[in-house]
């Protein structure tokens, strides 16, 4: 699975400038103003034969009240929950600044892999700048110009010298792997449970009762097929916001570890930007996909209804209208719960 590195930092230091500068785009939104990356971005970069994952999340203010700055807040935590490796990034004209010792102590807690790198070092003569910067007890800083490039090749060479090769990536294992993915409380437990026959995990109305991602087995036809099913949130985000980006990194997780991806939607509910969000990252991916209309059994229906659904389920999808769906009642413990229908086309 690629490593996932995340760029955390208080606001106006320059992650939006150096996530861009890795992934060689202009994707994350640059402004002078303090908090302008409001959404978390995530890219997939390439360096030296090596494949990792980059995730840009927004200024990062400690105890902070304000509604916003909480709302960042609890993205960073989340990222710095999942992520790999951090880069701790700090801004050499204005010095280390209480917000960025805050910062610093909680790295320090969180036994992850801390790359502290100074930024803004736009020559040589500017390298002194960085030692202030000791102080924050997170080692040796690295210096960049994430604006102007300087000594961006070097500082990814030390940023992937952890991260194995891409032919070493491969999994050993040939057995076919099933990604169950989607938003929290679409049913992706319960499809699990009633796939493999017995309650496998534990099953609630609460959105994120998965706490960890679970690998389960299905026998089938003398074969074995391991379901990946995606966890929720490990803690209560009073933020709507956070709570989808929680979800989508670890269907990004997922989706690295799997053969095909199976969307579980909620039926009922419909399809909303973040379904589509996580669909167009398992495109990008090039994976089999499935879409599992979850729920089936709790919506009111007639003999068109299906054929309804599936054209509107046509238009929201476009250029992914050749996925087939499956309209799934995952709560009912039986198989036949399952209803097949034929794949969309165009």
């Amino acid at each position: 699975m690629p490593h996932i590195l995340a760029i955390i930092g208080r606001p106006n230091v320059g992650k939006s400038t150096l996530f861009n500068r890795i992934l060689g785009v202009r994707e994350a939104i640059v402004d002078d103003l303090p908090g302008a990356t409001r959404d978390r971005h995530y890219g997939t970069a390439e360096w030296a034969g090596k494949t990792f994952t980059l995730i840009d999340t927004g200024g990062y203010v400690p105890r902070s009240d304000d509604l916003f700055e909480r709302a960042i807040r609890e993205q960073a935590q989340i990222a710095l929950e999942e992520a790999d490796a951090v880069l701790f990034l700090v801004d050499a004209l204005t010095g280390p600044t209480p917000i960025d010792e805050e910062i610093a102590a909680i790295l320090r807690k969180s036994r992850k892999k801390v790359h502290l790198v100074v930024n803004k070092i736009d020559n040589s003569e500017r390298e002194i700048d960085a030692a202030q910067f000791y102080r924050l007890g997170l080692g040796d800083p690295f210096t960049v110009s994430a604006l102007g490039g300087r000594m961006i090749g070097d500082f990814l060479d030390e940023i992937t010298s952890g991260i194995p090769l891409n032919g070493e990536l491969q999994e050993k294992d040939e057995r076919l792997k099933l990604g169950i993915i989607g938003k929290p409380n679409v049913g992706k437990s319960s499809l699990v449970n009633a796939l493999i026959g017995k309650p496998r995990q534990i099953v609630t109305p609460v959105p994120g009762t998965t706490r960890d991602s679970i690998d389960s087995i299905l026998r089938y036809q003398k074969e074995e097929i391991v379901l990946i099913d995606t966890a929720g949130l490990r803690r209560k985000s009073r933020i709507t916001e956070n709570v989808e980006f929680f979800s989508t990194l670890r269907a990004l997780k997922c989706i690295d570890r799997c053969d095909v991806a199976i969307l579980v939607l909620d039926a009922e509910a419909g399809v909303d930007r973040q379904d589509l969000r996580i669909l167009e990252s398992i495109a990008e991916s090039r994976r089999g996909t499935i879409i599992a209309a979850n729920k089936w059994d709790l919506v009111e229906k007639n003999d068109r209804t299906a054929g309804e659904y599936e054209a509107s389920l046509k238009s929201l999808l476009r250029i992914y209208d050749y996925i087939p769906v499956m309209f799934v009642s995952a709560s009912m413990s039986k198989p036949s719960g399952f209803r097949r229908r034929s794949s969309i086309t165009s």
